[in-house]
């Protein structure tokens, strides 16, 4: 009995020791609820009583076995007033304490006192006044302070000396004075104490510094560098990592640091962002110029600027980021369309974000705002959701989920041989039904006249369920470009648009229908032959129809899969009477819609591939009304 009584012990204290592994740091959850709902924002967060805090709350970071949260990170997200007292404070592990560009007030949170593990610590941007701490040795493991673009006055403390692992120090744009202290911090990598009221002369142990760093104060630039950009430290906000978000330290650490907009680091794109904006103070929110009072990397929003120039954030979004993890992420080209560049972007949370950023914007500010609201007002299971967008006079950016399947372009003419996993007839399905009802939500908006303008497969991409789910709408209505007129995207355009140059409900039916032929033959809307022969495919497909039917117009990677021939006729049917050349012939949406859910209605679970109408080999033949009507001259 006693050894049983021994076995059950140890079950019972190994069951123990794992749930608390695994259950959520209760005291933690606490603090951080306490903290919200005494905080006014906003931005609305997913955090409540009954879901689980890590890997599921906004902005938190928990240790490994979920026991203890050690990252806070909520830029902003629209907080207001100043920080409740006893909340943050009792986080105790907390490492990680980001608050930047919210709207916080008050003095220097005493509260912060407790966090004893606190290592990296950004208040940029936001409205704190009064002195800084007196000392700053009760966080040993400072290694990043920024609390730039505030109204902190008085001195700085000499007790940052103590600080041994500082690496980085911005106390730009406040209202600090006196005399600057010698701060003998060998590890400090970057500092920027510009556009202050200090006096005196620069410490022997600062002199290493340019004197950009030191600008805008009442101080002697004697024996100082000249304005070339510092080192900054490997990028803290992507420590502590995430339980599951491994290699993330060495991704973000390739993150695009710049310091004041000089060109350091020019393999990553988002470099562009800020180099492309040369013009006045009151207009640069990302700009690559430096000038007075403006810190680099992390200029984001001048205390002089309309608040309204942050990024915008649609409601329900839970992101929990802004411009200025942009301009750190990780960042690469996914593709240059007829409106602008899309990159992905890897945020220091391991968050993948789709990042547009528009050329050649046509509309003012207002316009532009009333069009992203409409559009992302949207909630469809087809509609790629917006989720952001940011506007200044230099920069417009729109801000998207990322879909690791990439787009049906993608899909349809990606790299073709042996190892090519080709993209069979249901999935063709799925992307055309998917798409089509999109296109028809998009249709219903502002009283039925919302049109998406651009439509092509490199703007269709696959939901969860694996059907067409369509991106970038309404961007025509404030864009001032056109697709030129040999490029792909222009093979997509209806030939209305060429004459007018104002798309049309009419014109995306009229876009849809490529995409469909593009479904269908496997190729472009504008291809060259091996004799670099320029072909529209809605012409050669005209062509072949026009002769006489024949197999020849279908992709080869189709013909594998048995009995579909009579379901790909009636596709073609019905993109032919989509592409027909004048507006009022083209069926609405709406009917498209219905005319492909009758191809076939699928049912994603029992449906398999080969289940179709007919059993027949023998190609149909097609029957196409009016087909002169069908030639894109």
């Amino acid at each position: 009995m006693e050894v049983l009584g021994a076995i059950f012990s140890s079950i019972f204290l190994v069951g123990l020791v794992f749930f608390q592994g695994n259950a959520d740091p209760v005291e933690d959850k606490r603090a951080l609820l306490d903290f919200v709902s005494n905080f006014p924002h906003s931005r609305s967060l997913n955090w409540n009583e009954s879901s689980p805090v890590c890997n599921h709350w906004t902005g938190v970071t928990c240790s490994e076995d979920n026991s203890r949260v050690i990252a806070l990170r909520l830029p902003g997200v629209g907080f207001d007033g100043p920080i409740p007292p006893n909340t943050i404070s009792r986080l105790s592990d907390l490492q990680v304490l980001s608050l930047r560009s919210n709207v916080i007030t008050g003095n220097f949170p005493s509260d912060l006192a407790e966090l004893k593990n606190l290592s990296f610590l950004y208040l940029q941007f936001n409205n704190f006044s009064g002195p800084l701490p007196s000392d700053f040795s009760v966080w040993k493991n400072l290694t990043i302070i920024n609390l730039s673009n505030n109204g902190f006055n008085g001195s700085i403390p000499y007790s940052l000396s103590n600080l041994t692992q500082l690496a980085g120090l911005n106390l730009a744009n406040n209202s600090l004075s006196g005399e600057i202290p010698d701060l003998n911090l060998p590890k400090l990598q970057l500092l920027n104490l510009s556009n202050n009221d200090l006096n005196g002369t620069v410490p022997k142990s600062l002199r290493r510094f340019p004197r950009l760093m030191f600008s805008g104060n009442n101080v002697s630039f004697e024996n100082l560098p000249p304005n070339l950009p510092p080192v900054f430290p490997p990028s803290p906000e992507t420590y502590p990592k995430p339980r599951n978000s491994a290699g993330l330290g060495e991704t973000a650490l390739l993150g695009i640091i710049i310091a004041g907009g000089v060109l350091g680091v020019v393999a990553f794109v988002f470099l562009v962002l800020v180099c492309c904006l040369r013009r006045k103070r009151e207009d640069e929110l990302l700009s690559g110029k430096l000038q007075k009072g403006e810190m680099s990397p992390e200029k984001v929003i001048s205390r002089n600027q309309d608040a309204n120039n942050r990024l915008f954030f649609f409601e329900g979004c839970n992101y929990a980021f802004d411009l200025e993890d942009l301009l750190r992420a990780s960042a690469e080209i996914l593709g240059k369309g007829t409106f602008g560049m899309a990159y992905k972007a890897i945020l220091e949370d391991a968050t993948t974000v789709v990042v547009k950023r528009l050329k050649e914007v046509s509309s003012g500010k207002r316009d532009f705002e009333q069009q992203m609201e409409l559009v992302g007002g949207i909630r469809h299971e087809n509609v790629v959701e917006l989720k952001a967008y940011y506007y200044s006079k230099d920069e417009k950016l729109m801000v998207y989920d990322y879909y690791s399947q990439g787009s049906v372009s993608a899909l349809l003419h990606g790299k073709r041989g042996e190892d090519r996993i080709p993209l069979d007839w249901d999935s063709r399905l799925r992307i055309a039904i998917g798409a089509a009802r999109g296109i028809a939500r998009i249709h219903l908006e502002n009283a039925g006249k919302l049109v998406h303008g651009n439509l092509k497969s490199s703007n269709i991409f696959l939901n969860s369920k694996q059907y067409g789910c369509v991106s970038d709408v309404g961007l025509a209505t404030v864009m001032s470009s056109l697709a030129p007129p040999i490029s792909r995207a222009a093979g997509y355009r209806a030939p209305e648009v060429t004459d007018t140059r104002k798309a049309a409900q009419p014109s995306d039916v009229y876009s849809f229908g490529v995409v469909l032929l593009e479904l269908l033959t496997g190729k472009s809307p504008i291809h060259t032959t091996a004799g670099d022969e320029i072909v529209h495919l809605v012409r050669w497909v005209h062509s072949v129809v026009r002769e006489e039917w024949t197999a020849e117009v279908f992709d080869l990677e189709l013909m594998r899969y048995p009995n579909i021939e009579e379901e790909m006729v009636e596709m073609l049917q019905i993109a032919m009477s989509c592409v027909v050349r004048m507006p009022d012939q083209r069926p609405k949406m709406p009917e498209v819609v219905k005319l492909i859910e009758n191809v076939r209605r699928l049912d994603t679970e029992k449906q398999p591939s080969s289940g179709n109408k007919s059993g027949s080999s023998t190609p149909p033949q097609l029957v196409v009304v009016g087909t002169e009507s069908c030639v894109s001259k």
